[in-house]
């Protein structure tokens, strides 16, 4: 996370900002990244807030700017200025979907989780993470190159973080049924199952450091699975991937980032593959130029380091994405 050079803050005039200061100060602290603040509302009713803020952060040493914004939407308010801004990371409390209306209206959160061109760090926890348990889920069933290196770099990030946090690294992966996993009878035993998941993590477990204790691969759901889990190890943060769907089964089903969140208690770290990121920074960037394509590529995934641009439209956005997972730059803890 070291590379982080500007971090988006989204202040939610409805909560408290304590939560999101605390999570902003702490990656701030370890990264020295720049703190910028947003004001998502049509009426500039935040200046007196965000100003004190402000003020408050300076005092405690660290780079910090603000500003309000409204572009239609909270999600797409918070993506234009993450784009605007050159954000490496997006971080916003938690706002609960209503339950009667969520199947149909998918949440601001939802949207953003899925269309946000960077990592997105959802805050829901009022506990700290110091000394705390990190838990990093990931797919261990899907082995082939892509999704290995979609795991190491969701793995990697938990190690960083539990690095910096004194914390401990925990890994999950669920696996279907068993019957419901192939037509060949070999298949049909739970242990064998347990067996092929566990033979797919034990490079992450070498290279992380993480003990069979710390490994948990269960039959399951990932959408029930992960919550329990996270609620019996007490977790502070989950790490997990999100892979952005388009059509119709992307807006009824989602993903299990999406699907899990309102489940959870612990805070939430929403990562994207390298080709979801650069198709997304696509449609959400300014239209194309020259000056643009020489633009400084850093970590997190390809992001694009942001450059004074004159342009005379505003910046575009489409809600389509694609769905293949591409190779990720992998973060290790000599990077923190």
């Amino acid at each position: 996370m070291q590379t982080i050079r500007n971090t988006l803050v989204v202040m939610d005039a409805q909560q408290p900002d304590s939560l999101l200061l605390d999570r902003a100060m702490l990656i701030a602290s370890a990264t020295s990244s720049h703190l910028h603040l947003l004001a998502c509302n049509k009426n500039n009713h935040s200046s007196s807030n965000l100003q004190a803020t402000e003020d408050f952060l300076r005092q405690k040493g660290f780079g910090v700017s603000s500003q309000q914004a409204w572009k239609n939407s909270l999600h797409k308010t918070i993506i234009a200025v993450q784009q605007e801004q050159g954000c490496g990371l997006v971080i916003k409390q938690h706002s609960p979907d209503n339950p009667l209306l969520k199947t149909f209206l998918p949440s601001e959160d939802w949207k953003l989780l899925r269309f946000c061109p960077c990592p997105v760090l959802i805050v829901k926890s009022t506990d700290s993470w110091q000394g705390g348990v990190i838990l990093a889920a990931i797919d261990a069933g899907n082995s082939d190159v892509n999704h290995r290196v979609l795991h190491a770099g969701i793995v990697g990030h938990g190690h960083d973080i539990a690095q910096m946090v004194g914390g401990t690294l925990h890994v999950i992966s669920a696996h279907p049924c068993a019957e419901l996993l192939s037509a060949d009878p070999v298949y049909h035993l739970r242990d064998s199952i347990h067996a092929m998941y566990l033979e797919h993590c034990r490079a992450l477990q070498a290279e992380y450091k993480v003990s069979d204790e710390r490994l948990h691969i269960e039959e399951g759901p990932a959408e029930s699975l992960i919550p329990s889990v996270a609620e019996r190890l007490s977790v502070a943060l989950i790490v997990i991937g999100s892979v952005a769907r388009s059509g119709l089964s992307g807006a009824l089903l989602g993903n299990t980032a999406e699907n899990i969140l309102d489940s959870l208690s612990a805070d939430v770290l929403v990562l994207k593959p390298d080709d979801i990121i650069s198709h997304l920074e696509e449609l959400a960037s300014p239209p194309h130029n020259q000056v643009l394509d020489g633009a400084i590529h850093s970590w997190p995934y390809s992001h694009a380091a942001h450059l004074e641009v004159p342009t005379t439209q505003p910046v575009g956005y489409m809600e389509q994405s694609g769905t293949t997972i591409g190779d990720r730059p992998r973060l290790t803890a000599a990077n923190l």
